[in-house]
């Protein structure tokens, strides 16, 4: 099993603070939600890759079992087959078994060794 991508998450209190600096570093938003008011989510891309922001009050309503352990950030991986990365992570501890997301992906969560939580999203083809 191979990841196809994998996308840093960085947890913040507020998006709108943040951006400016992403801005300048040349990276611009791809998709936010909501689409009007204070922002929950951001996808952002630039030369460097894809970046994410999330507020950590969207965070305690999307995966609270991530939240409650107060991360900076999450790492995101898109793979082939979600069973497959089942398999090959079958020790690692999981903190959000498969889930259908409202954007169709079939997602885990779970934490890696040193604390690090990480997110394996299988995507509709």
């Amino acid at each position: 099993m191979k990841l196809d991508k994998l996308t840093t998450l960085l947890v913040v209190d507020r998006i709108e603070t943040c951006l400016p600096t992403w801005e300048k570093l040349g990276y611009a938003v791809v998709a936010r939600v909501p689409e009007t008011g204070a922002a929950d989510f951001v996808m952002l891309n630039g030369k460097a890759g894809e970046l994410m922001l999330q507020t950590r009050k969207s965070l305690a309503g999307d995966i609270a079992a991530i939240a409650e352990q107060k991360p900076d950030f999450l790492l995101y991986a898109d793979v082939a087959s979600l069973a497959e990365a089942k398999k090959a992570l079958p020790d690692a501890k999981v903190l959000v078994d498969e889930r259908k997301t409202f954007y169709g992906a079939k997602e885990r969560w779970v934490e890696l060794e040193g604390g690090v939580f990480l997110g394996l999203a299988e995507h509709d083809k």
